[in-house]
């Protein structure tokens, strides 16, 4: 289960970089529609920072310390800077997953929720259904900004199968 997961993290990740390289210019990345309040820029950062948080930080044991509010305030952050931490989060998460045991998916996750802990499994699954709901708001966002109709982020079960 693990290196499943740790497939679909990558997969997903991989296409929030894919992506943010198919705008047509760098400044569209952070606009927004009337009615739409997280561009993709503010979703990439959310999802990495999301991630590094709870899984590097949290299971890991990475030393990352969120800024949340950060993730929804910054503004404009380069292009290469986003595809760094699309990267860093890819090999955060990998390296996490990897060196976790199937044991630990049965054990509580570390933090409590709403004064309620999860086992490990299902807030990994959580996670990355988090990760993919973004992840086609950004592909929307992509295609109502641009006018490219064109699908380019997840490939689908292919990228699954070559791990």
């Amino acid at each position: 289960m693990l290196e499943y997961l740790q497939r679909v993290f990558t997969r997903d990740l991989t296409a929030i970089r894919t992506e943010l390289r198919a705008y047509s210019a760098e400044d569209v990345i952070w606009s927004c529609p009337p009615a739409i309040t997280n561009s993709a820029g503010t979703l990439a950062l959310h999802l990495t920072g999301n991630l590094q948080h709870f899984i590097g930080a949290q299971l890991g044991g990475s030393g990352y310390v969120r800024n949340r509010a950060a993730e929804f305030a910054d503004r404009d952050v380069p292009l290469s800077e986003l595809e760094a931490r699309v990267d860093r989060t890819i090999e955060v998460v990998r390296k996490t997953l990897g060196e976790m045991s199937a044991q630990q998916l049965s054990m509580p996750y570390p933090l409590e929720f709403n004064g309620r802990q999860l086992p490990t499994g299902m807030f990994l699954l959580h996670l990355a259904t988090h990760l993919a709901y973004h992840l086609g708001q950004i592909d929307y966002h992509r295609r109502t900004m641009t006018g490219d109709d064109r699908g380019v982020g997840v490939q689908s079960i292919p990228d699954l199968l070559d791990g």
